[in-house]
């Protein structure tokens, strides 16, 4: 009291009798359920030895969860006992989240707790996964799919692209954007020591070497596995332009006003803006990566396969990801990245789809 209302103090003496008539021993049972506390048989504990579990984290990624339990999870049910949290228990705690408008970090948050409910099912804490009963109990956010141009103005991208006055590495990077297709934090913190002139590759690590004063700059592959991009003869020329600029520097794409930091994460975006398209609306950086995938499945040319690896995209079947985790394609991917190079130097003067395009090249042959 005043902690426990007079009422429910009843109905714990009474529960406590009704035991000690069973046989229990209260006493005991308070024992056994400090113990269980100490031994870190809490939420907190688990959920923390759960994350200690994922050494392929980044350290970014890693604190980010952290936080995130710490801020919304922990204090309702970090300290309660992982054996007597209830679906329901974990239900009031992600309501509280949603209310706020959080749509996207309470869909994180019941992926988290998921797993770690499931980490306790493997660790034999608990016999069964309270958090699999709160599919469907959540508003999920909206999904926002970057603006991509359709491929009938790829002409008119590629004249502006070439027109464009601005930064000569900018160009080059627009350049590149386009033909690698990858994240925007993978080009704008890519290294010269990735590039493998001799075999024809750009290697992007799973975690690149941070560097000093750069924020972020340790990112590598979002899907936390290298990922390997095969250069087309048009690639290999414009990076062989990009070295003569800033071969002697660290980064590829090298700050405006600072040489020993990466490009801008808006720099893109903002050439974009610069050469007349609404970024919101029509096209952003990220969009040229829906249009190089549109465009090569329009071909007919590539296995999905070889398209999804090339993407980076994560396999979402699990049956199938263990099947084809070690397969690269790459063969098939050296010539796809190839044919998407030349595809964009046919659309310089005109459009042509993927379709005709393939079609050309297959009566050619």
């Amino acid at each position: 009291y005043p902690d426990v209302s007079l009422f429910k103090a009843r109905q714990l003496r009474d529960a406590a009798r009704t035991r000690v008539r069973e046989g229990a021993d209260p006493a005991a049972d308070k024992k056994i359920a400090q113990q269980k506390k100490k031994n870190g048989h809490t939420f907190r504990q688990i959920a923390m030895n759960w994350h200690a579990d994922h050494r392929r984290w980044s350290a970014h990624y890693a604190a980010t969860i952290q936080r995130r339990l710490e801020m919304y999870v922990f204090p309702d049910i970090g300290d309660k006992l992982i054996d007597q949290i209830v679906t329901e228990d974990l239900l009031f705690t992600l309501r509280k989240v949603e209310s706020k408008g959080f749509l996207e970090i309470t869909a994180r948050l019941k992926n988290y707790v998921t797993e770690i409910m499931r980490y306790a099912v493997k660790k034999q804490l608990i016999k069964s996964n309270p958090a699999l009963d709160l599919d469907g109990e959540f508003t999920p956010p909206e999904t926002q799919h970057s603006p991509a141009l359709p491929l009938e103005k790829l002409p008119e991208l590629l004249s502006r692209t070439e027109n464009y006055s601005g930064r000569l590495l900018t160009r080059y990077a627009l350049k590149l954007s386009l033909l690698f297709f990858v994240r925007s934090s993978e080009l704008r913190f890519a290294r010269w020591s990735e590039i493998d002139w001799q075999q024809k590759l750009w290697i992007i690590p799973e975690e690149r070497e941070q560097i000093e004063n750069v924020r972020f700059s340790h990112r590598g592959t979002k899907m936390k596995t290298q990922h390997i991009v095969p250069l087309s003869d048009q690639a290999m020329a414009i990076l062989k332009q990009t070295e003569a600029l800033s071969g002697h520097l660290a980064f590829i794409f090298p700050g405006e006003y600072d040489q020993d930091k990466c490009m801008s994460d808006n720099t893109i975006n903002k050439a974009l803006r610069v050469m007349g398209y609404d970024t919101k609306k029509e096209i952003c950086g990220h969009g040229f990566r829906a249009m190089a995938c549109s465009a090569l499945s329009e071909s007919g040319l590539w296995s999905k396969e070889a398209i999804e690896k090339q993407m980076s995209h994560q396999e979402r079947n699990s049956v199938r990801a263990a099947y084809i985790h070690k397969a690269e394609y790459l063969e098939e991917r050296i010539a796809m990245m190839q044919w998407w190079a030349d595809y964009l130097d046919a659309n310089l003067n005109g459009y042509i789809s993927p379709y005709q395009f393939a079609s050309r090249l297959k009566k050619a042959s």
